[in-house]
């Protein structure tokens, strides 16, 4: 029967299957050839190809939804770098090159081709005469980092992921008013969800001591929803632009010193590394309120302060994306004697499972001290499940009693140290904003393999034939939850 041709009815009800196809056909090819172009990994490819001819339009819409990288698109346009610059300080020091490692470290000789690596990857450069000093959550990381703002004279700068409306988060709020109050300048950065972890938030009573006080990513995710992405886990106190402080801690009662405190370790910086930790703190407050620090009360001149080579590391889904990652895989690589890790979290991905195997197979001893009862359940069962791929090859493994754990820590072969803000998961590889430093000194190593030691006379091996001796419902359980790791 032929169409009138103004019955537009009788040619849309003509038409539509046809157009119906194409659209279909069209959104398959797309998503298909955006997955060929932009996966990294081979199978993550295939399946998500398979995905959209198999099941076609739902297909291409799920990869539209869950399998484009936005997060790293969406990040590299936050910190601003053409507004802002790099704020990178002038150390009165010169850099430590690889070539001259030896001279000063000969212990460290053997790690040159880390330094080299750091060199490529981090951006920033190695500085000598630092002064790195140990602090712990049961005793001292508070009541130092109060010390410190009590003593400040002309600014303060603090960042952090969980700043709660407590006993400890007021006592802060006192000091840092207390200093405004002074003449110092002071900014705080609190990450919009971990900000909502007490209610109220504690920007309120911030805000009311005189604070200049922000939230870095305002959201809208729910209250305390702990898998948000784009967040801000960085610790940073820096004072008067010389003294800095960083580590694993957040500000909460939980940490207060104390025999039932939770268990982490902070430290204090003196030395030209100290403008590295402003460095990343000013260029996450110029993003978030436009505002550029700059001048001689946020980067003074600073001169040595001690023997430790030392080199901030940032680390983000931004221009630092995966920069932490590539640092300890060649840490791995170049080990010969010893891995020592502390963490809470362990969800570590192929190409670091892989790296941990094989230095255990070359006759490294890799050590990895994991809490006995994490606070994440899901995170813990998770990691049961794919403790047998490092334990097989020879990794050994220690839970450490109660209290829970929040130490993030990594020693390789009684020099190399690595302290901060990540964890061996997903989230802090690829979605986190975090800092990290690593640190060449034998000395500082050696009180931290100290740690370790004190870690493990309160902890129980972990052996294959355990893990594999959890009952069918369990490893079901713990299985179902790994499928889960990328967003953990």
């Amino acid at each position: 029967m032929a169409l009138h041709l103004f019955d537009i009815p009788a040619w849309l009800d003509a038409a539509w299957p046809h157009v119906v196809a194409a659209l279909t056909l069209l959104i398959s090819v797309l998503a298909s050839a955006h997955a060929v172009l932009h996966k990294r990994d081979v199978r993550a490819a295939v399946a998500w190809v398979g995905l959209a001819w198999l099941v076609p339009v739902l297909g291409g819409v799920l990869y539209v939804l869950l399998g484009i990288n936005r997060i790293r698109r969406r990040a590299r346009s936050l910190m601003l770098k053409e507004e802002h610059g790099r704020f990178l300080p002038a150390p009165e020091v010169a850099p430590m090159k690889a070539e001259a490692l030896s001279q000063p470290h000969p212990e460290a000789a053997p790690l040159a081709p880390l330094v080299r690596l750091g060199d490529a990857v981090v951006g920033r450069p190695l500085l000598p005469g630092n002064h790195i000093t140990v602090l712990e959550s049961r005793r001292d990381a508070y009541p130092a980092m109060l010390e410190a703002i009590d003593a400040a004279r002309v600014s303060i700068s603090l960042c952090s992921y969980i700043f709660d409306n407590d006993m400890a988060g007021r006592r802060f709020v006192e000091a840092l008013g207390a200093a405004v109050k002074r003449g110092v300048a002071v900014r705080v950065l609190v990450d919009a969800v971990g900000s909502r972890y007490t209610w109220p938030p504690i920007l309120g009573r911030l805000r009311r001591a005189g604070v200049r006080a922000a939230r870095f990513l305002p959201s809208l995710m729910p209250y305390r929803l702990p898998f948000a992405n784009l967040r801000n886990h960085r610790k940073l106190l820096v004072v008067d632009g010389r003294v800095g402080f960083t580590g694993g801690m957040n500000i909460r009662k939980h940490f207060w010193p104390g025999e039932h405190a939770a268990v982490d370790l902070h430290f204090r910086v003196d030395g030209p590394l100290v403008g590295q930790l402003q460095e990343t703190f000013a260029e996450d407050w110029a993003f978030t309120t436009r505002e550029h620090l700059s001048g001689e009360a946020w980067f003074p001149t600073l001169s040595a302060a001690g023997d430790v080579l030392a080199r901030g590391i940032a680390d983000g889904p931004d221009e630092d994306f995966e920069t932490l990652r590539t640092v300890l895989l060649g840490a791995l690589t170049t080990a010969r004697t010893s891995v020592r890790i502390i963490t809470p979290y362990f969800l570590p991905d192929t190409a670091l499972i892989t790296a941990l195997s094989v230095a255990a197979l070359r006759g490294v001893q890799v050590d990895i001290l994991l809490p006995q009862k994490g606070n994440l359940p899901v995170v813990q069962w998770a990691t049961y499940a794919q403790l047998w791929q490092v334990l097989r090859p020879g990794c050994r493994i220690f839970l450490t009693a109660p209290p829970f754990d929040h130490t993030k820590l990594m020693v390789v072969d009684g020099v190399w140290s690595l302290i901060g803000s990540a964890n061996w998961d997903p989230r802090s590889l690829r979605l986190n904003f975090e800092f990290n430093v690593e640190c060449y000194d034998a000395a500082l190593a050696s009180e931290l393999e100290g740690v370790v030691a004190a870690r493990l006379r309160n902890a129980r091996p972990l052996t294959l034939a355990q893990v594999d001796a959890r009952s069918l419902p369990v490893r079901l359980r713990d299985g179902l939850a790994r499928l889960l790791s990328p967003y953990l």
